[in-house]
């Protein structure tokens, strides 16, 4: 990886880049007035001689119409109120480079804008608000700052210039750089999204209250509860895009054997790159006994003939929507006769929490309706004392079902994380919700509760529910759940 000729830069390096091109004089030692070690004769040259490679006549991006409607949606919430939503900064992975970026939800939710630092601010007018998209403008030339910096764009590639970014997003567009200034000068109430700028913060350090910014973060969660004509297109896509990504799984399960989890974790990613921006979450890769940690990501572990592959991944699209679904596969392809037993089991459960998703529902009913099926389950089979309904006032079942049944869906795999509780978890199903349904059955290695037959199995099965007029529209219903009906389509890809 070739290093930026930065201020920061050691001289040893210039020395080196001089002593290499045969200079006589190290570079480091040159007058220029702009960076060290850059000639006046270089610096001259790279200021000219380059083609005008600016974008015109662009089309809005495709939610221009939605983010629009978002924004003036946040703007009757917070009438006469200066509103700042940022988008976040490059973050340092180690030394001199940093972790991909991913703009905030609530930037990107309400812009369709997906750089980093980027800033959008409403600010209060006669008919509302005003607003406007705070951006890095192009590297400039003149100063060599397009070639000299690390994050110019000679380095990292080219970025849309403020008349360009104002075609795509259908806003008018300002440089970032002048906006913390402006901030300390502004007057009136403010609220800003926290946690994702200390720049703009600290330019709003006396105006703001944290009181008064959580109600504005409360307010972007709930507001994505239900979604739009273009959110439900793109958790489609991604949910595609997935599903193609399982049957790539599949197909080189022999390899994985040869390996380990990561060759399927591996194999699923590359999907995701190819079709999308990347995976919404850690792939979960856990075969054998590694299914019964809920989180499993550390995909290291051995991937046996016999053993089942308990998979949960999503694919991210480019436009941040993500897909969660999870599959328990046999590795070989056929369940043994307990496996199957927990696997359908798992799956009845589904069955009855996928048939509780509707509209004017409340929003336990589908975990409460999984879990009922799971305690009778474990009742029958003797691993705890009924009846059901005792079983299910003290929580019993929990011992082996660990986990909550699904949560929202959208640009966050568990999204709308900060609506309030009476809005979501004690909420009611509506139209255009999207959720996960996803019971599981998990006994570990080490539990002497349980027959040793069940030991290390553990089964979860997931799918994408969208709430419609009349029921529910199952995103992910391209993937087979039922026993039988996975083991065929895993013959047919196999095969």
């Amino acid at each position: 990886m070739s290093e930026a000729l930065t201020p920061e830069t050691p001289e040893a390096v210039l020395d080196e880049a001089a002593d290499e091109a045969g200079e006589e004089e190290p570079i480091k030692q040159r007058k220029n007035g702009l960076y060290p070690g850059v000639s006046d004769e270089l610096a001259d040259s790279m200021k000219s001689g380059w083609a005008d490679t600016e974008l015109r006549g662009l089309t809005p991006i495709a939610q221009a119409e939605y983010t629009a409607a978002r924004r003036a949606a946040l703007s009757a919430r917070f009438p006469g109120e200066r509103l700042v939503i940022p988008a976040g900064n490059l973050k340092t992975r180690s030394n001199d480079t940093e972790y991909p970026f991913r703009a905030s939800v609530e930037y990107a939710y309400l812009t369709g804008n997906l750089t980093e630092d980027g800033v959008l601010v409403l600010e209060p007018a006669a008919d509302g608000h005003k607003a406007t998209i705070y951006l890095l403008p192009r590297s400039n030339r003149e100063n060599g700052e397009f070639w000299l910096s690390g994050q110019g764009e000679l380095w990292v590639g080219r970025r849309h210039s403020l008349a360009e970014a104002e075609q795509l997003y259908g806003i008018p567009a300002s440089d970032v750089r002048e906006l913390p200034a402006a901030l300390k000068e502004a007057t009136g109430p403010v609220r800003v999204v926290r946690g994702y700028d200390a720049a703009i913060e600290a330019a709003l350090t006396d105006k703001v209250t944290r009181e008064h910014d959580d109600e504005l973060r409360v307010f972007l969660s709930e507001a994505r509860l239900v979604k739009d004509a273009f959110e439900a297109g793109e958790l489609q896509k991604a949910v595609d895009s997935t599903v193609r990504g399982f049957e790539d799984v599949v197909k080189v399960l022999d390899k994985a054997e040869a390996t380990s989890e990561r060759f399927i974790e591996g194999t699923f990613f590359l999907r995701a790159r190819v079709e999308g921006n990347d995976i919404g979450y850690g792939s979960i890769c856990a075969s054998g006994p590694h299914a019964c940690t809920l989180h499993w990501v550390r995909n290291d572990g051995p991937v046996r003939s016999g053993d089942l592959l308990l998979l949960d991944a999503g694919v991210e699209t480019h436009t941040l929507y993500t897909a969660d679904v999870t599959r328990t596969l046999p590795v070989n392809g056929t369940y043994t006769e307990i496996q199957k037993k927990i696997y359908d089991a798992v799956y009845e459960a589904q069955e009855a929490g996928i048939a509780a998703v509707r509209p004017g529902a409340k929003y336990r009913d589908f975990h409460d309706a999984a879990q009922h099926v799971l305690a009778e389950k474990l009742v029958e089979w003797g691993l705890v004392e009924g009846p059901v309904e005792r079983v299910l006032e003290l929580g019993l079942q929990r011992r082996w079902t660990l986990h909550g049944t699904g949560h929202m869906l959208g640009m966050d795999v568990h999204d709308c994380a900060a609506a309030r509780t009476e809005t979501y978890v004690e909420g009611t199903l509506e139209p255009g919700m999207c959720l996960t349904v996803e019971p599981g059955l998990y006994f570990q290695a080490d539990d002497l509760t349980v027959p040793e037959e069940y030991r290390g199995i553990g089964v979860r099965i997931e799918d994408d529910l969208l709430v419609t007029e009349d029921g529910n529209l199952n995103l992910s219903a391209g993937l087979p759940r039922r026993s039988d009906e996975v083991e065929a389509w895993m013959a047919s890809l196999k095969g």
